[in-house]
C-alpha cells in the first residue's frame, strides 16, 4: 500500500489509470497511438490562452439538441384536406362527375362491342348515339365472325386524249395499299384503312343491284369516288380522265397445308357502273385548276 502511495505522489498526485481511461475516442481508436501510462511527459510552461482561442470545452459536454418544429395548428393536411368546406365540395362532386362519365363511357363501349342482347336490343339506338361517331370501335368483344376472305378492291380508268378514247387496264388499289404495309414498322393509317374503310361504308349502303338503301348511298358514292381519283392522279394517262369504274374481286382464304379442307379460291367480282367524273371527285388542286379554267372559258 505504501509503495502504491508513494509512486502516485511521485507522479505529481495523478493515477495513470483516470488518464487512460480519460482519452479522447480518437486517441483510443488510432492503434499508433501511445497508452497514457507510458507517455514520456516533458516539462513545459502552458502558455495563457489568447482572446481568441476559446477555453476547451469539457469532453463530456454535447452540443444542443435543436428543438423540433412546431405544426402549424393552422394546417389540417394536404390535397382536398387542406381546402376550405366550400372547395371540398366542389373537388367532391367533380370526382364524383369525372367518375361517373367514366363508368358510363366504360359501359357504353362494353355494349358495343359484347354480342347481341337484350340490352343492346333494347337500347342499340342510345349506346350508337353514345358510340358514334367520336368513339366508333371497329373490333368485338369475342370476334364471333372472323374474316375469312380477302377483298381487292379494283379501278380503271376511261382517258380521253388526242388519239381518241381509251380504256386502260384494271389498278389493283388493294395491292397498292399492301406494298406500303408490308415490311413496315409504322405503316401509314391511310394505307390500312382508307380504301377498305370506304368500300365497307359503300357495301353497306347499297344492296346487291348497287342501290343505295339510305341517305349514307350517296355519300358512299362520292367518297369511294375520291379515294379512286386520288389514286389514280398520280398516274400519268397522257389525258383527261371523264369515267371510272370500280369492282371488287373477293375470294376465301386458301385453308393451311396440314388442312384436308377443300375451299375455292376462285375470286368473285361485283363490278361497280361507270361513274362520269366530275370536278368535286378530283383532288384538291386539281378541282382548283378545273375550276380556273372553266372560268376562264366562260369569261371568254
Amino acid at each position: 500500500m505504501d509503495s502504491d502511495h508513494d509512486r502516485s505522489s511521485a507522479g505529481g498526485g495523478k493515477d495513470a489509470w483516470p488518464q487512460a481511461l480519460n482519452r479522447s475516442a480518437e486517441a483510443r481508436d488510432t492503434p499508433g497511438a501511445i497508452p497514457a501510462d507510458q507517455a514520456v511527459t516533458t516539462p513545459s510552461t502552458p502558455s495563457p490562452p489568447t482572446p481568441s482561442s476559446p477555453a476547451p470545452s469539457s469532453p463530456t459536454a454535447l452540443p444542443p439538441t435543436p428543438s423540433s418544429p412546431v405544426p402549424d395548428p393552422s394546417v389540417t393536411g394536404r390535397g382536398i384536406a387542406g381546402l376550405s368546406t366550400p372547395y371540398q365540395v366542389v373537388a367532391a362532386l367533380a370526382l364524383s362527375l369525372i367518375g361517373l362519365l367514366a363508368c358510363t363511357q366504360v359501359a357504353m363501349v362494353f355494349l358495343h362491342v359484347a354480342p347481341s342482347n337484350t340490352l343492346t336490343k333494347e337500347h342499340g339506338k342510345t349506346i350508337d348515339r353514345w358510340i358514334y361517331p367520336e368513339f366508333e370501335q371497329n373490333w368485338k368483344l369475342f370476334a364471333p365472325n372472323p374474316l375469312q376472305q380477302n377483298v381487292a378492291v379494283h379501278v380503271r380508268a376511261e382517258v380521253v386524249d388526242a388519239d381518241g378514247r381509251r380504256t386502260t387496264r384494271w389498278m389493283n388499289l388493294t395491292h397498292e395499299d399492301a406494298k406500303g404495309i408490308r415490311g413496315n414498322l409504322f405503316p401509314s393509317h391511310v394505307d390500312q384503312n382508307e380504301l377498305r374503310r370506304g368500300w365497307d361504308f359503300y357495301v353497306n349502303s347499297h344492296d346487291s343491284e348497287n342501290r343505295p338503301n339510305g341517305l349514307r348511298g350517296d355519300l358512299s358514292e362520292r367518297y369511294v369516288r375520291r379515294i379512286a381519283m386520288l389514286r389514280l392522279s398520280e398516274r400519268d394517262y397522257g389525258g383527261t380522265i371523264e369515267r371510272i369504274q370500280l369492282r371488287s374481286a373477293t375470294s376465301a382464304v386458301a385453308p393451311p397445308p396440314w388442312s384436308t379442307e377443300k375451299i375455292s379460291t376462285r375470286p368473285v367480282y361485283r363490278v361497280l357502273p361507270w361513274w362520269t367524273v366530275t370536278p368535286d371527285d378530283l383532288p384538291e388542286h386539281a378541282a382548283e385548276q378545273s375550276r380556273d379554267a372553266a372560268r376562264a372559258e366562260a369569261n371568254q
